[in-house]
């Protein structure tokens, strides 16, 4: 683990350079997200994603923030796609490396009201994320890597044993598919956010973290909450096991323990589970190893942190 002096020496260092850098904490503090100017930077500072890097000296506020970039490019796309049949504005997947195509995206024919405005409610959180990061990373913005929906969510839905061999899994077919595959990312989503907070010190950014993940604990209890009363708790616990054996990490539970429902995944003191960036990555390119590209980025992730493991 790395010392709060080196910790606080990566945070004080310029994003790609010092305007970026400017940039970026003006944003932050506009969007009242000060984990991003910090808590985010200190937690992918972590043994497994300094091992994706050259060396640790050589991570830059950029490409910390770069990466966490390449993760919300997936999730705002997914969600894009479900609720208006179409990805993110163009303008908004330029950047630095190789722009990618999304493979796989088309509206949901949802039958539900209230799915689809929850639906909607996620999306716009996740393009919101998109945008914000963009704004704070400036011209050292990654672009949106190739990001494969279709045959990812077939390669999970396999793994998990929700269909067999020769069959595909279509996430967009209907409002169930598309609870299962949201249930593959927003639990993701809250255990990383959790393993945030054992790194931050400095309470302003603290409490914009806890806000943060709070949001992200509304989506996944939603989703959970919604997929249980639908009867989809048996398909839920099989995507919950085969995350676990993806990210080593046993910081999974799915929607029913011992036949009673479990809305809220927690330990035996009520706390939530925390994953390292390396871990979210074993899970997003469906590996249990090391590798730099996969699943849901058959191209890897765009910038200099792209390893999982």
């Amino acid at each position: 683990m790395f010392g709060k002096r080196y910790v606080d020496e990566l945070i004080s260092r310029s994003a790609e350079n010092a305007a970026d850098r400017v940039r970026f904490l003006k944003c932050a503090s506009a969007a009242g997200l000060g984990l991003v100017g910090a808590g985010l930077l200190r937690w992918m500072a972590t043994p497994a994603l300094s091992a994706a890097a050259p060396g640790a000296d050589a991570i830059s506020d950029g490409a910390i923030l770069n990466f966490a970039l390449n993760l919300e490019y997936l999730e705002a796309e997914f969600y894009s796609y479900a609720v208006r049949g179409e990805g993110l504005p163009e303008d908004m997947t330029h950047g630095t490396g190789q722009r990618g195509p999304v493979e796989g995206g088309r509206e949901v024919g949802f039958q539900s009201r209230s799915i689809r405005q929850f639906a909607a409610e996620i999306a716009r959180d996740e393009y919101e994320h998109v945008a914000f990061f963009r704004s704070a990373l400036g011209s050292a913005a990654v672009a949106r890597p190739a990001i494969n929906i279709r045959q990812s969510f077939t390669d999970a839905a396999l793994a998990a044993g929700l269909i067999e061999a020769g069959q595909t899994f279509d996430v967009y077919a209907n409002e169930d598919n598309f609870l299962r595959g949201a249930f593959l990312f927003e639990d993701v989503g809250v255990t990383a956010f959790k393993g945030a907070a054992p790194l931050i010190s400095n309470k302003t950014y603290l409490d914009a973290a806890a806000g943060i993940l709070a949001v992200e604990a509304y989506h996944a209890a939603n989703i959970r909450t919604v997929l249980y009363d639908r009867g989809g708790a048996e398909d839920a616990n099989a995507i919950s096991r085969a995350r676990d054996s993806l990210d080593g990490a046993h910081a999974d539970q799915g929607l029913t323990i011992d036949g009673e429902a479990n809305i809220i995944p927690d330990d035996n003191n009520g706390i939530a589970f925390g994953r390292t960036p390396g871990q979210v990555l074993n899970i997003v390119y469906l590996t249990p190893g090391q590798a730099t590209s996969g699943g849901f980025y058959p191209n890897g992730l765009n910038g200099e942190l792209n390893t999982s493991g």
